[in-house]
């Protein structure tokens, strides 16, 4: 059973104000990550539980509620920030545009592939 149109609309609100509210307390501000090296392990890590959270509550609140509408909302909000987040942590600095991030042996890297000892 959904909820009345009304309500969905407030009740995804809420949960998208939770999302963001998960990701300010988890993660940096995002000028401060634009502004530090790029594909920073630390805040790879921070970013990553806070989507992982995000997600949980997201899926808890929607269950809950029994309404599309809710998820919808809640889940675009994840993935904007997510986005966000990942974008400012590729961004180096000094060029301010986003570089492909590079392995210890030169190759193009993805986040997962890095090992964290090696970049400390």
């Amino acid at each position: 059973m959904a909820l009345k149109p009304e309500v969905s609309i407030g009740v995804g609100l809420g949960t998208a104000a939770l999302v963001y509210a998960i990701y300010t307390n988890a993660t940096p501000n995002l000028a401060d990550i634009r502004t530090a090296q790029p594909d920073d392990m630390d805040v790879e890590a921070t970013r990553k539980v806070a989507a992982w959270s995000a997600t949980a509550a997201v899926a808890a609140v929607s269950l809950i509620a029994k309404d599309p509408t809710v998820f919808i909302l809640g889940g675009g909000m994840v993935v904007m920030l997510d986005w966000w987040h990942r974008h400012a942590n590729a961004v180096d600095p000094e060029s301010g545009k986003a570089a492909p991030m590079v392995g210890p042996d030169g190759q193009s890297a993805e986040m997962g592939d890095l090992d964290p000892q090696t970049y400390g």
